[in-house]
């Protein structure tokens, strides 16, 4: 579960920690400062959950207006989908995250480490055609490797290092 803070700019009121979007309205409407004044503007924290919902939260640009939709996504997406977002938000990539659909967002992903990897898994697959055994002892991964450089590149999100691609 993803825990979340509100923390007022008030500095005379305190904040407080929830974990849904009805827990966070039932207690903004209780806030109130050291003179009893309704606190209105809240700073949203990521407090706790999985590091990849932290790396989402920091992408998304948790706010009062976006939290709730990002709750849901932390809840309900797949890792997968998490990980084109914030690649997405990273790169630059026209993206509303409350509005826009994350299937239609181009970019592609391989759990792979290094680009030589890649480059060898590429080679594996026959991407480069049918290569016979005896010759791939000859092939350069590397002079592979630096030319998907061009194209691809590497990122660590949650602890975890990926090659992708934006298309």
């Amino acid at each position: 579960m993803t825990t979340l803070y509100a923390q007022p700019y008030d500095i005379t009121a305190t904040g407080f920690y929830f974990e849904t979007a009805e827990q966070y309205a039932a207690l903004a409407k209780k806030a109130r400062n050291d003179y009893g004044q309704p606190v209105e503007e809240l700073e949203i924290q990521f407090i706790d959950g999985e590091a990849l919902d932290a790396e989402l939260a920091q992408a998304w640009g948790l706010n009062q207006a976006t939290f709730a939709a990002f709750l849901d996504a932390a809840a309900d997406w797949e890792d997968h989908s998490k990980i084109r977002l914030i690649i997405a938000i990273r790169e630059g990539i026209g993206f509303n995250a409350q509005t826009d659909d994350i299937d239609a967002l181009e970019v592609d992903i391989y759990g792979v480490e290094t680009m030589r990897e890649l480059a060898e898994q590429f080679v594996d697959d026959g991407l480069f055609g049918d290569i016979p055994e005896a010759l791939r002892g000859y092939i350069d991964y590397e002079a592979i490797a630096r030319d998907l450089a061009m194209d691809y590149s590497e990122i660590a999100i949650a602890g975890e290092r990926l090659i992708y691609r934006c298309g």
